[in-house]
């Protein structure tokens, strides 16, 4: 009787939660993501997805195509996951496909903002930059490759270690800590970059005053791009501040369950940083080739002359 009693017990502690048999506040999250809401920002970034396959292929902007097409495919698996969520928010699987999809997510959106400047120095004057454009991709794209390890890593092991063990609870947070880590040096990376294009901005804008009296020509498109990658830095460096408040906190809590806080610095500033990144287009704000200096002939004229820059050198 006694064996039958204990066998039983052992079959009703293997049953998973679900939420006819558990409470809410014992799920991964204490809430269920709204179907609503989260629906909409999958067809958004699936949209996007279509309309930037579509404009790369068009205008050849192979590079930036990629880092836009794998960061947004990353959005859409990352807000099904959140969809799942919604009726079993017990699933441990379906956490880690929203957890890891939509943090690793605007590490690519950041690899095109740097592909893309390097393409505005060069188009605009390169010798009003301190580092060569070709340069200013390696430098900041090797801080977006560390954070991108340092954020799958942790996401690696935090899929590995199910289980309500305490070694699975170690390990669970080892790879939490590891992902904090990725999203600050992303922070710290995305910051230094947003102060070398404001002072390149700077840079520009005073030449061009000293050249120009105006408006350079041909220049409202570019200047358009500029303001989309400037959007689209601020809004994703806001995301990973909250990003790292969040995870730093606990999934359990206050922050990590707020959803109204999560779908407006999460899901709306990354949307905005998207739809900035796709209607300034590069292949239709740039009027030059796609390549870098040293894989196509540098033949053209820039808009600034040398005693304009050494006059900003005075300024200086």
């Amino acid at each position: 009787m006694s064996t039958d009693s204990s066998t039983a017990n052992s079959t009703e502690t293997e049953v998973p939660c679900t939420l006819d048999t558990c409470p809410l506040s014992e799920a991964i999250i204490t809430y269920q993501p709204n179907i609503g809401g989260n629906a909409f920002f999958f067809a958004l970034f699936g949209l996007l997805f279509l309309v930037q396959l579509r404009l790369g292929i068009r205008y050849k902007t192979w590079s930036y195509l990629v880092a836009m097409l794998f960061g947004l495919i990353l959005e859409v698996v990352g807000y099904i996951g959140r969809l799942q969520l919604h009726n079993d928010p017990f699933n441990f699987n379906f956490f880690l496909e929203y957890l890891v999809c939509l943090t690793i997510g605007p590490a690519f959106l950041t690899a095109a903002i740097y592909i893309t400047f390097a393409r505005v120095v060069y188009s605009c004057d390169e010798r009003l930059s301190w580092i060569r454009p070709k340069i200013i991709s390696i430098i900041f794209m090797t801080c977006d490759f560390i954070c991108l390890v340092l954020q799958a890593t942790g996401g690696a092991i935090t899929s590995t270690s199910g289980g309500m063990s305490r070694e699975a609870e170690g390990m669970r947070q080892t790879g939490v800590n590891i992902m904090i880590g990725g999203l600050s040096f992303q922070v710290v990376s995305l910051f230094l970059f947003i102060l070398y294009a404001v002072i390149y901005a700077w840079r520009w804008n005073a030449a061009t005053a000293l050249h120009y009296h105006q408006r350079p020509p041909k220049g409202q498109m570019r200047r358009s791009l500029v303001f989309g990658l400037a959007i689209a830095s601020v809004t994703i460096f806001v995301r990973c501040a909250f990003r790292v408040a969040e995870l730093s906190r606990g999934f359990q809590s206050p922050l990590a369950n707020n959803e109204v806080a999560f779908m407006t610095l999460e899901g709306t500033v990354v949307l905005i940083a998207c739809l900035c990144l796709t209607l300034g287009h590069p292949g239709l704000c740039l009027d030059i080739a796609w390549k870098l200096p040293g894989q196509v002939p540098r033949k053209r004229q820039y808009a600034v002359s040398n005693v304009d820059l050494e006059n900003i050198h005075t300024r200086e």
